[in-house]
């Protein structure tokens, strides 16, 4: 199988920033998908200390990434960047499976995977 989800340069700097900052260093990049947000679904991402025997495990720019085998096919082909703006910055994630998405860009459903929607 490829990549899951594809990180960046940009965002593989940003996220190893984060995880020096945090003292973090030497923790898996894990990528999630769960229930909830205006939409349906909505993305997690975080630090973990631990991979489940269900992960799925790449790596990319010296990062360890899990994704767990629910989440994988609704993620796959998912590209995780990070931009700069006078605004500040922030992770952008361009998920070709999904079909509708909140304003925020954070919630979204897929033809197949609706989640549980809530009020915004």
């Amino acid at each position: 199988m490829s990549e899951v989800v594809i990180i960046t340069d940009a965002a593989a700097l940003q996220i190893k920033d984060m995880m020096k900052q945090n003292e973090e260093e030497g923790t898996f990049l894990r990528v999630s998908v769960n229930g909830g947000g205006c939409t349906g679904l909505s993305y997690g991402m975080g630090f973990d200390h631990e991979k489940k025997d269900d992960d799925i495990e790449d790596i990319q720019h010296d990062l360890t990434i899990l994704v767990d085998k629910e989440s994988a096919p609704i993620l796959q082909g998912t590209k995780i960047d990070y931009k700069q703006s006078l605004m500040g910055g922030g992770f952008t994630i361009d998920n070709p499976n999904a079909i509708a998405s909140c304003g925020c860009g954070s919630s979204f459903r897929t033809a197949k995977v609706a989640g549980t929607p809530e009020n915004c």
